[in-house]
């Protein structure tokens, strides 16, 4: 039988949920604008009109509230990108898929505010910590991905066997960074385009010979 005290903790719970999600949200903001140091406690809370009590019990220090920025940029990738990206088939299908899906987030998220990651990387390169290691982690995780993705390629025979997996996810990894420099920097509105263009050149640099006359 449903109560009335059974709909009030559904009710609270709800609202802590839709708390929780603005609180994720305004610090992503703030990190993309201006890094991962700029967070507190107290600036989410002032631009949420909240308490800094009421934020603090919710996500906790301002340390934990860097990390669940991290964690949550990484979900928010993860399903834009890779989520829908698995559904294609292995080898260059699936990896045409991760460029394509990323190069559009770009255009959606990153170029608009900035990438958490490119961003923690010259934000952190030189500063030890717990925040560095998970940033880390999380681009160790995606250029594995890659790596994998592109040793699948080269196994179903789409790429030369003697591609090398390593050097092509540098270079991918680069064209994002490149990207972002000439997008956000440059402001050069055609740079998602160029970068497509760029990926498309490098692929067809390592296609076996039955690729090179099938792929279009």
């Amino acid at each position: 039988m449903v109560t009335d005290s059974s709909i009030t903790v559904e009710a609270k719970t709800q609202r802590s949920g839709l708390t929780l999600a603005a609180i994720l949200d305004t610090a992503l903001e703030m990190a993309a604008a201006d890094g991962l140091e700029s967070l507190t406690v107290g600036e989410v809370a002032k631009r949420l009109g909240l308490s800094k009590s009421g934020v603090f019990s919710r996500i906790g220090s301002r340390e934990a509230l860097q990390k669940a920025v991290v964690e949550e940029y990484d979900r928010r990738f993860l399903q834009d990108v890779f989520v829908p990206a698995m559904r294609e088939p292995r080898g260059l299908p699936r990896l045409n898929a991760i460029m394509r899906l990323w190069l559009q987030r770009a255009r959606d998220v990153e170029i608009r505010t900035g990438c958490l990651y490119c961003a923690g990387a010259f934000e952190y390169d030189d500063r030890e910590g717990p925040l560095r290691e998970l940033l880390l982690d999380g681009t160790r995780r995606w250029r594995t991905a890659l790596k994998r993705t592109a040793i699948q390629a080269i196994e179903a025979g789409h790429l030369k066997p003697d591609t090398d997996a390593e050097q092509l996810v540098y270079e991918l990894d680069g064209l994002f960074v490149a990207l972002m420099r000439e997008a956000r920097f440059l402001r050069d509105p055609r740079a998602a385009d160029r970068a497509w263009c760029a990926y498309e050149r490098l692929i067809a640099s390592q296609l076996a010979a039955p690729e090179r006359r099938t792929r279009h």
